[in-house]
C-alpha cells in the first residue's frame, strides 16, 4: 500500500434490480486523506488496500465510527453512526490511486471531488467513465434504471401516485449532490454533476456548466461552459455564448479561458484565451478562422488561423463591420504583440 492515498468517500448508494451501482452519495468526501484515517477504515472493515468499493453492514459501520474516534477524526466518526440506520446501502469507496473508475461509485467519487472544490478539473482521471453509468431516469422518487422507469410508473399509478420524471440522463443535476459555498445558481437543471463553481460565481438562468469543466473564481456565466472547458477568476461568459468543449470534435486543443476575460453575447470560441481577452458580440472563432493581426495603427500585418493565437494574452477579437474578416489587436499595446505577429511571417 502507498504513502498517500487519493481519496476516500463514505456515502449512501442506489442500485438497480441488477444490483449495478445508479449513484452514490458522498455527504464529505476527502480528498488525499490522512494515513490515519485509511488506517482505521483498514482496522474496522474489509478493506485491504488498493481502489476499492464496499458495502458496510451496521457493524461494520460501529467499528468504523470507535476506531476513527480513537484516531482523532471526530467529525467522520460521526458521519459513520449517523449512516448506520440507513435502509439505503452504505457505501466506502476509497481510491488509493488515482486510475480510470473500475464502477460507477468510483465515478461518483471523483465527480463530486470536483463539485466539492477539492479537486480541479482536469486533475483525475475519468477515462471510460461513461461506460460504467448507467442511463438514470432522475425522478421524485429518486433515481431509477430508465430500464425499470415504466414498471415503477405502473406501480406507483396503482398506488394512488405520480412520478415525476425530470430528465433521463446518465450525469444527474449537481445541487442535489453538492452545493458549494458562495455561489448562486438560477437553474439547478443546467448544473451537471462534476461541475467546478469557484467561490463568487453566479450562473443565470441560461448559462450551463458540464462536468469536469467550470470556474476558478468569480465569474458571471450567461453562456455555455462545455465539458473540459476551465474558466479563470474574474472572466464573464455573456448570454447566448459558447466555448467549443473536449467532446464537440475540436480536436487536441484543450479550451481554457484566463483571467478577467470577456466573451461577449451570442459569440463563441473553439480556441484558448489567455488573461484579459475580449471575444466581440456575435463573433465565434475556430480554430481554423483566418484572423487579419492588426497593428497599433489598425493595418494589417499578416493572416493566420486563429489556432497560431490560443492561449495567448491581451488580445481583442472583433469582425470588421465593413468586410466581415475577423481581426485581431492587442487590448493593452501593439507592441508585445507584434513581435509575435512577426513570428508567422
Amino acid at each position: 500500500m502507498s504513502d498517500s492515498t487519493f481519496a476516500i468517500g463514505l456515502g449512501i448508494g442506489t442500485q438497480n434490480k441488477e444490483g449495478t451501482w445508479l449513484e452514490v452519495f458522498y455527504p464529505s468526501p476527502v480528498a488525499s486523506p490522512e494515513k490515519s484515517i485509511i488506517d482505521a477504515v483498514m482496522e474496522s472493515t474489509n478493506y485491504e488496500g488498493g481502489n476499492a468499493t464496499l458495502v458496510l453492514d451496521e457493524s461494520d459501520l460501529n467499528r468504523l465510527h470507535l476506531t476513527l474516534l480513537k484516531a482523532g477524526h471526530i467529525e467522520l466518526a460521526e458521519r459513520a453512526s449517523r449512516l448506520k440506520p440507513s435502509t439505503q446501502p452504505v457505501v466506502l469507496c476509497v481510491l488509493e490511486a488515482d486510475e480510470a473508475p473500475a464502477n460507477p461509485a468510483e465515478v461518483y467519487l471523483k465527480l463530486q471531488l470536483i463539485s466539492h472544490r477539492q479537486v480541479q478539473p482536469h486533475k483525475t482521471k475519468l477515462d471510460g467513465m461513461f461506460g460504467l453509468l448507467v442511463n438514470t431516469a432522475w425522478t421524485s422518487e429518486g433515481p431509477i434504471d430508465v430500464r425499470e422507469l415504466a414498471d415503477r410508473q405502473l406501480s406507483a399509478r396503482m398506488e394512488g401516485r405520480t412520478i415525476e420524471v425530470f430528465s433521463v440522463d446518465k450525469f444527474p443535476k449537481m445541487a442535489n449532490f453538492v452545493v458549494p459555498t458562495g455561489i448562486r445558481i438560477g437553474d439547478a437543471a443546467r448544473i451537471r454533476l462534476g461541475a467546478h463553481l469557484g467561490e463568487g460565481t453566479t450562473v443565470m438562468h441560461e448559462g450551463f456548466v458540464n462536468f469536469n469543466a467550470g470556474t476558478l473564481g468569480t465569474s458571471m456565466v450567461e453562456g455555455r461552459i462545455s465539458a473540459g472547458v476551465v474558466v479563470g477568476n474574474g472572466s464573464d461568459l455573456g448570454g447566448g455564448c459558447s466555448t467549443m468543449g473536449t467532446l464537440s470534435g475540436g480536436g487536441n486543443i484543450v479550451i481554457a479561458v484566463g483571467e478577467e476575460c470577456l466573451i461577449g453575447a451570442n459569440a463563441g470560441i473553439g480556441i484558448g484565451l489567455g488573461d484579459r481577452c475580449t471575444v466581440e458580440s456575435g463573433l465565434y472563432i475556430t480554430a481554423g478562422s483566418k484572423v487579419a493581426l492588426l497593428d497599433e495603427n489598425n493595418s494589417v500585418v499578416s493572416v493566420i488561423k486563429a489556432r497560431e493565437l490560443s492561449g495567448q494574452s491581451d488580445l481583442l477579437f472583433r469582425r470588421n463591420s465593413e468586410t466581415g474578416a475577423i481581426e485581431c489587436k492587442t487590448n493593452k499595446t501593439a507592441i508585445a504583440l507584434n513581435e509575435a505577429l512577426h513570428a508567422h511571417n
